[in-house]
Formats: structure tokens, sequence, C-alpha cells
């Protein structure tokens, strides 16, 4: 979702492929010519050439559409940008992960709800510290960018699996922030997707 709210407040023209993860599309030969780590998300620029990753596609609408402002402007806060955002790509996203999906984590399947519960608890602390981050600010740095589209995401996700998210009051109002975004209405639109 992240790369798809970066990509509609460029009011870039593109086109969202959806890619069946649950039934497996990501794994066919024909997903593996787009991405060979068999992945999601990918860009396919016009050209054919592909950016892969998370942290690397929303660096690159931020940086092919200036205008949109999605990256901060000076060195220093640009670092601390791309420093969230791979933290977030690195340590965030898969401990939620390995919740979600715990086999992919062992072939165990007895040590599945040990992966779950722990992999709960780690992605919550790490919820409670990005909710210390937006402690007295409305978005990470001076304007909404591509860190706080990614950020909205992870509270998405703590709601879907029923977490407490709520009581992280900073976090909470930057989710209504977020929300208040026409972007974000017309992701959420187009992906079917309420969120409260």
């Amino acid at each position: 979702m992240a790369p798809h709210i970066a990509l509609e407040e460029t009011g870039a023209a593109y086109n969202a492929v959806e890619v069946d993860e649950v039934g497996g599309e990501h794994l066919t030969e024909a997903y593996r010519r787009i991405n060979p780590r068999a992945k999601v998300p990918a860009l396919k620029l016009d050209d054919g050439r592909v950016i892969t990753e998370n942290v690397a596609i929303q660096t690159f609408i931020a940086r092919t559409y200036p205008h949109a402002q999605l990256l901060p402007v000076d060195p220093v806060s640009e670092a601390q940008a791309l420093s969230l955002m791979s933290f977030f790509a690195t340590t965030v996203h898969p401990v939620f992960g390995r919740f979600w999906r715990p086999e992919r984590s062992t072939d165990d399947p007895s040590a599945h709800g040990g992966i779950k519960a722990k992999a709960r608890l780690m992605f919550f602390d790490y919820l409670r510290e990005i909710d210390g981050l937006l402690a007295a600010r409305s978005w990470f740095f001076e304007h909404f960018t591509t860190v706080d589209a990614y950020a909205f995401v992870f509270y998405t996700w703590g709601q879907r699996v029923t977490l407490p998210v709520h009581e992280l009051i900073a976090y909470s109002a930057h989710k209504e922030r977020v929300l208040r975004r026409p972007a974000v209405e017309r992701i959420l639109a187009r992906e079917g997707i309420s969120i409260s």
C-alpha cells in the first residue's frame, strides 16, 4: 500500500496490478520474470526496467516526482527518512511477517504458535516505538512523506490483528491525519479497504 500511496500523491499515471500472494501468484514463472525473488511490491517502468523493495520504490517515486515532496530536501533529514524506512523494511515488516506467516520461519508446525505469540509482542513493541517517534508531531518530518505512508500501513496491520493500537495516542492521531489525505482515500477505495 505504501508505494501506491506515494504514486497517488504524485499524480502520476500508473497501472496497479494486484498480485495474489495467498494464491501463490508471486511464485509463478510469469511473476518471477518481474521479480526473481518472488516478492511484492515491484515497480515496472515504461522502459521495462523493474525496481523492487519498498524503500527503493518509494525513494525512486519521491525523487522522480520532487513536486510531491515525499522526502525531505535537507540531506540529513532525507538520510533520517531513509533510515526510518529501512528500519520499517528490515525490522518491523519482517516481525509482522513472522506473526502472519509463521510457516515461513519453521517447518515444524508445533512451533507456529510460539513464533506467532513472540512476533505479535515484538510487533506491538515496534508500534509503541513508532508512537513515541510521533509524540508531539503531525508527521515524521515537516510535512507528509513516504515515511508516513509506510508507518500508516503498520497501524492498519495492527488493527487487522486486533492489537490495541487505539492506545497509541500519537500514532492514532497520525492515522487520522493520513486517512484525510485524498490520495489515501482513493487508494483505500480502490483496494476495498475500510479502516476505522
